[in-house]
């Protein structure tokens, strides 16, 4: 190759590829075999950095020597573009600003930024979204005031920094005086509310996006079913679908994963299925929720048959924490109880799936339930962290149930020990009591509770007195 336009058309295409580091080879190849670098070329190979680093770090391999590497390579690029001439070109010195910023060399890229004549506001998005990036916030909104003109990514960016500090009342400010609002805007927004769990906000904003006919993305649909899933909002969840049935668009992807886990959370276990079934390509996360759906509705034969399609399919998709957590809600819905066993074992030694608080919390919440007190607590006592509230008072629940005072006893010292006692499991400790006909510990018990202020919320009779 010779012609410098069919060495930027490679740098370009391969700077948008999964392999960006062959775009830093052909550019090295220019400088080798002196052929001219034009603005393109320091434009296209410094976003191929950006995207190396970013590969790397995906990987997790050798993030800190890339950062290093890329870090040379852009100053080598720096000194080029300097003697070429190209250092007032706006979208190459973009680029350079951007890299430098994602190598942790901010003040380079402030220095870059404040040597250029002219700034576009695409320039000033960028150096702001650099200090946003390093949470330097006082220093982005300096800029942020400086700028001779804002445009809507400038608000948008001011938006989403404070949708990530959970601050949503200070985006709805911000989104409330914009000028004008494009669909980021609006999935900025609406994401946050989903992010805070406000899912009744985001459905009326997404209901507010509609009146002021914003054309929604596949971003806001993926937030709104979402919010959908958490509420509830079954009938809002199949319009959207219906739409995009109606405008025949592509259901995949992250999307597809958005309906599946709608449906399955509302109920709808037969359209899941049917949306499930359909997609091409299946990601860990929805068969979880097809999975966990099954279970949580009852269904648990038919979540642990999915759940073995899907150990046929471990060169496509792996079980994570999340799938062995439905697993065995479907196991303890189910009284398998050995089998859920069996799979504990296969989660950790077969997939090396390390057991976190959900997985024992599940083992405790099974054994309980179908009267394995012994190895309920057992799996308290084993597990290698700490047992919270939750899991003593699961326990305790179930001694009640299968007459366990013994036990019960030792839950609610368990609990004591951790200050967690509330005047239900007074109560409760009491029940148990009054079950085996131990009326001196109830009388105990009680007394306590009257020492402390504790009782069963007054009844009330409907039946009027004459």
């Amino acid at each position: 190759m010779d012609n410098f336009f069919v060495y930027n058309t490679m740098i370009r295409a391969y700077s948008n590829s999964v392999t960006p580091i062959n775009a830093i080879h052909i550019y090295n190849q220019m400088h080798e075999k002196d052929v001219p670098h034009d603005n393109f070329s320091h434009t296209f190979v410094l976003k191929a950095c950006a995207k190396h680093l970013w590969v790397m770090e995906e990987e997790g391999s050798r993030f800190k020597a890339a950062i290093s590497d890329v870090s040379r390579k852009g100053f080598e690029i720096h000194c080029r573009i300097l003697v070429s001439g190209y250092d007032q070109e706006q979208f190459v010195m973009n680029s350079l600003i951007s890299l430098y910023s994602q190598c942790g060399f901010l003040g380079f890229g402030r220095r870059v930024f404040d040597e250029m004549s002219e700034r576009s506001v695409c320039l000033w998005n960028t150096m702001i979204a650099a200090y946003d990036q390093v949470r330097d916030y006082g220093s982005a909104d300096l800029l942020f005031e400086s700028m001779p003109v804002k445009d809507v990514v400038s608000w948008n960016m001011l938006i989403s920094r404070f949708v990530k500090l959970g601050d949503v009342e200070a985006a709805r400010r911000v989104f409330e005086g914009m000028p004008e609002r494009d669909a980021v805007s609006w999935n900025s927004m609406i994401a946050g509310h989903v992010q805070v769990k406000n899912y009744g906000g985001a459905l009326e904003l997404f209901r507010e996006m509609q009146v002021a006919d914003v054309e929604p993305t596949e971003i806001t649909l993926i937030s709104v079913l979402g919010a959908c899933a958490e509420t509830g909002a079954l009938e809002m969840g199949r319009k959207i679908h219906d739409s995009l049935k109606k405008k025949s668009c592509k259901i995949e992807g992250f999307l597809g994963n958005a309906l599946v886990d709608m449906y399955a959370k509302c109920g709808s276990l037969y359209q899941a299925w049917e949306v499930f079934n359909r997609l091409k390509i299946k990601h860990v996360s929805c068969w979880n929720a097809m999975i966990v759906g099954l279970a949580v509705h009852g269904y648990s034969e038919e979540a642990l048959r999915l759940f073995d399609v899907m150990e046929t399919k471990l060169d496509e998709v792996r079980p994570n924490r999340v799938t062995f957590v439905g697993v065995f809600i479907a196991c303890s819905h189910k009284g398998l109880v050995k089998e859920g066993r069996s799979y504990f074992k296969r989660m950790v030694e077969d997939h090396e799936i390390t057991a976190d608080m959900k997985h024992y919390g599940c083992m405790v919440d099974m054994f309980s339930r179908w009267g394995w007190l012994q190895e309920s607590f057992d799996v308290i006592k084993t597990m290698p962290f700490d047992a919270n509230a939750i899991l003593w008072r699961t326990l305790l629940g179930a001694c009640r149930t299968h007459g366990n005072v013994d036990m019960a006893e030792e839950c609610f010292e368990q609990l004591s020990k951790l200050g967690s006692l509330n005047d239900a499991d007074y109560v409760l400790l009491s029940n148990i009591y009054a079950d085996a006909e131990r009326w001196n510990d109830v009388e105990r018990v009680r007394n306590v509770m009257i020492s402390y202020g504790i009782g069963k919320e007054p009844g009330f009779s409907n039946i009027q007195m004459k």
